[in-house]
């Protein structure tokens, strides 16, 4: 009996936890993944090493928990007054910020460690992403354009994959990071679309807030920009027929994204945000088959 009563409390706080690190929301971590995996794959041209992908892989996984940590810690006292965040653990007071700050530095240093099994250049760029990942909660207080410093975090698993497996990082690696931060721009500002009337009543900035009624336009035009750039890899790659494929594809997810925010609704918003987990894959099926198959 005594046992028992202790795993509620056990289970409760496991949860929260849970909740906190966004384990029972993987989107975070496909979108960081897919670029990792593009990077990994061209590096190892087709053949990454597998304890590099390991540490790259869970490294990406650790991050993203942690980048989810500090982003509520930062956000603490605004999550409260947006509708869709007022009942993450932090902002409700199921977690205390000092909790969250103790999970954040252990998460980071749990990535690092693995780092540390991988070069010299690879450790050294692992604290610049640190770094990236732990300042961009913070920009949307000083900049309209966090999604862009969030391109800047998300997409630094490319340098640092092209460096775990090659000891260098060539100017394609910089090529596709650029590719990632595009990506990351278009996808995050159609999830800021979703919160948009909140965060201006709140005072939070977005580039959904700074495009306005020019938002689709604009975002449609980076996804253009997005897929000449993933063209351009391909062609300085030397890809055929099914990297082709997995662009077109991209291409046609990138159109159904556009037709779903076209009346800006929240939801329809949000859904075209979760797509982009298609569009990731479909690129990353496109390098992985041109070269096994080329």
């Amino acid at each position: 009996m005594p046992r028992s009563r202790a795993a509620g409390p056990i289970n409760r706080h496991f949860h929260l936890y849970w909740r906190l690190m966004r384990f029972d929301k993987p989107i975070g971590i496909f979108l960081l993944l897919w670029p990792a995996l593009w990077a990994l794959w061209i590096a190892g041209q087709g053949r990454p090493d597998t304890r590099v992908t390991f540490v790259i892989v869970a490294g990406v996984v650790l991050m993203r928990a942690a980048g989810c940590v500090i982003n509520d810690y930062a956000d603490r006292r605004f999550d409260s007054h947006v509708r869709r965040t007022r009942q993450r653990p932090i902002a409700s007071g199921a977690v205390s910020p000092n909790a969250a700050l103790v999970l954040f530095l252990v998460l980071c240093l749990l990535a690092f460690s693995l780092v540390l099994l991988l070069n010299r250049l690879t450790i050294l760029l692992s604290l610049v992403g640190a770094f990236l990942a732990a300042s961009y909660p913070f920009m949307k207080r000083y900049t309209y354009l966090p999604q862009a410093y969030l391109g800047l975090a998300f997409g630094w698993a490319v340098p640092m994959a092209f460096a775990a497996q090659t000891g260098s990082v060539p100017a394609v690696a910089w090529l596709l990071y650029g590719a990632a931060i595009l990506w990351a721009l278009a996808y995050d500002t159609m999830y800021a679309m979703v919160d948009r009337d909140d965060d201006i009543k709140i005072g939070i900035k977005s580039t959904a807030i700074l495009f306005g009624t020019m938002d689709r336009l604009l975002i449609g035009l980076i996804q253009a920009s997005l897929l000449l750039l993933l063209f351009a890899l391909g062609e300085q790659l030397g890809f055929g027929a099914y990297y082709g494929c997995g662009l077109a594809c991209a291409a046609g997810l990138a159109v159904y994204q556009q037709r779903l925010i076209r009346q800006r609704a929240p939801d329809a918003c949000f859904k075209a945000f979760l797509n982009n987990h298609w569009f990731g894959a479909v690129i990353f099926a496109g390098i992985a088959l041109d070269y096994q198959f080329n």
